[in-house]
Order: structure tokens, then sequence, then C-alpha cells
């Protein structure tokens, strides 16, 4: 494990919950744009959580590993990218939702999310932090992210936002019935 892995913990387990609480949602949903927009918050958990298990490889494959003429590295680098690009179809394909969601958060919860995301980067890159420091600072930024994120999801009420959906597609359906 890294040098700051105990104190990765904490944000790990987070994410884990986090991408849970997903799964529910993808269950619970019964209308396609919603499930694909919790499908999408699943696959960047997912990629998030691999992100952050950083020294798996180092444990698991071999330092030579080639397949296809391609490292490790790359192959890794290419699933992630069709990861990304995968989550970002689907949140295209239910924008609608993802646009209900977005407008319902609170402004001040924006501005938080990004002042940690300064610091983490600060932290990461030793700008205004000692290196040592700076990692301690960098962990801590991401885990209250991943505890906004899951205090977010864990409060979400999926339903509101499913019957919100649902009225307006069928609003929609009757004008163009007419």
């Amino acid at each position: 494990m890294s040098s700051d892995g105990i104190i990765e913990i904490p944000g790990m387990i987070l994410l884990f919950v986090c991408l849970l609480r997903c799964m529910q949602y993808i269950a619970q949903s019964h209308v396609k744009q919603i499930r694909a927009f919790w499908l999408a918050g699943l696959l960047v958990f997912v990629a998030v959580i691999r992100r952050e298990l950083n020294y798996l490889p180092d444990l698991l494959v071999p330092s030579n590993f080639s397949f296809l003429n391609q490292s490790y590295d790359w192959w890794e680098d290419s699933v992630l990218t069709v990861i990304y690009l995968v989550a970002l179809g689907l949140l295209v394909y239910s924008r609608h939702y993802l646009w209900a969601v977005l407008k319902h958060v609170p402004v001040s919860l924006y501005l938080i999310v990004t002042a940690l995301a300064i610091i983490q980067y600060m932290g990461e890159n030793a700008i205004m932090f000692p290196h040592t420091f700076g990692e301690i600072v960098e962990e801590l930024s991401e885990t209250a992210i991943y505890a906004i994120a899951l205090t977010y999801l864990w409060r979400f009420k999926l339903a509101d936002y499913e019957s919100c959906l649902t009225q307006k597609f069928n609003y929609e359906l009757k004008h163009v019935n007419h």
C-alpha cells in the first residue's frame, strides 16, 4: 500500500458505499433514462475506485506484463477511457434527469466541492504545503468529497425525481399527440 495508505481507507469505504447506493438506485428505478443516469454514476465510482487503488497493479501484475504487444498501463488507460466514454454517453442519454438532479443541488455544495478539489490538487502537488503534509491534505480533501457524495446519495429521494421526469415525459407525449 502507498505511504498514505491508512488515511485512504475511510475514503475507499465511502466510495464503495456510494457505488452500492448507485446499484440500489439502478435496481429501484423503472425508467430507462434514470437507470442510465445511475449506471453512469456507478461507472464513475468504479473508475475512481480503480484510480484510488493505484498500488494494486504493483501487487498483482508483473512488471513485464504485455498483451497484444501493449503494456498493462496501456490496457488500463484504454479500459478506463472506455468506461469514461460509456458513462458520458449514458449521461447524455439521461440528460433530462441529469438536469433535474443538477438544478436541485445547492450552489453552496458546488462551491464546497470545488474548494476541496482545489485544496486536494494543491496538496497532491505540494503547492503551499510541504510534500509530507500535502499528502495528508490531499487524502483528507478526497475523503471529504467522498463523504459529501455519500451524504448526498443517501439523502437523495429517487421517487421525487422519477415522478417529476415521468410527468415531464407524459406532458411532452400529450402535446406531441395533439
